[in-house]
């Protein structure tokens, strides 16, 4: 590791951490022993800092995403697998539903494209002008899923969602099209096409091309609440919402 010795200063690339703090560097053990008296008036205070850090960065696990909503969504595959995703958010705040809407059918309408090669004529990959046609659709769908939706979401709320989608200025704009990168970036989170892609199969009642994520579901949703797994994982293993792995890594 490249850094400066703690005592003697010396430049290496070759410098070992305190093994108690992780963060002090030295070249030596002897450079390490002359330290120590300074030292160890610090260590037990950093070494404290950074397991409070490791706690903080756990339960950010349970919160997604890190940005483009008002609020993050906790334990969000737990959500998605009792049907509350959507839920315990007052009626004002229906723009942060219909974003999730939104973006959850512009992530499945360009799944759909990709993997199916589904242009539907109320797409934007069949020639439509915008997605809102397909999206009325979409929301009529979520409508009939009993328990899906908050409880005060109303066909006023619809056209308000429906607005905030034609809106050009807006980033859900049904008007434009969205890739897995986009979302990841908007958002910042490289869970949340994942999650995305759940709520919509919730919604349409099948994942895209006729596979179900009920397992990957129930597996993210465990690791949530500390069972098997929790903490592990890769990316590459979570981006596996169908067990197509080839496809998914596009």
């Amino acid at each position: 590791m490249q850094g400066n010795c703690n005592t003697c200063k010396k430049t290496s690339s070759d410098l070992k951490k305190c093994a108690k703090c992780t963060t002090t560097l030295y070249c030596s053990r002897e450079c390490q022993k002359a330290d120590w008296k300074t030292h160890k008036k610090l260590c037990g205070k950093q070494a404290h800092e950074r397991s409070e850090t490791g706690s903080q960065s756990s339960a950010a696990s349970v919160l997604s995403p890190s940005k483009g909503l008002e609020q993050p969504i906790t334990k969000p595959f737990t959500r998605l697998d009792n049907n509350t995703y959507l839920h315990d958010r007052p009626e004002t705040d229906v723009y942060r539903v219909a974003r999730v809407l939104i973006d959850a059918y512009r992530m499945r309408v360009e799944d759909e494209y990709v993997f199916e090669q589904n242009t539907a004529v109320d797409s934007l990959y069949g020639g439509a002008e915008s997605g809102i046609v397909g999206f009325r659709k979409f929301l009529r769908k979520a409508a009939s899923r009993s328990g899906l939706l908050p409880p005060w979401w109303s066909a006023a709320k619809q056209k308000a969602c429906e607005k905030l989608g034609m809106d050009r200025d807006e980033w859900q704009d049904l008007h434009c099209a969205v890739e897995k990168g986009d979302i990841i970036e908007h958002y910042g989170d490289q869970r949340f096409p994942m999650q995305l892609r759940m709520l919509a199969e919730a919604i349409i009642g099948r994942g895209f091309g006729g596979n179900d994520g009920t397992q990957m579901r129930k597996m993210m949703a465990t690791m949530e609440n500390g069972g098997v797994g929790a903490g592990g994982g890769n990316m590459m293993t979570m981006d596996l919402l169908t067990g197509n792995l080839s496809a998914l890594r596009a």
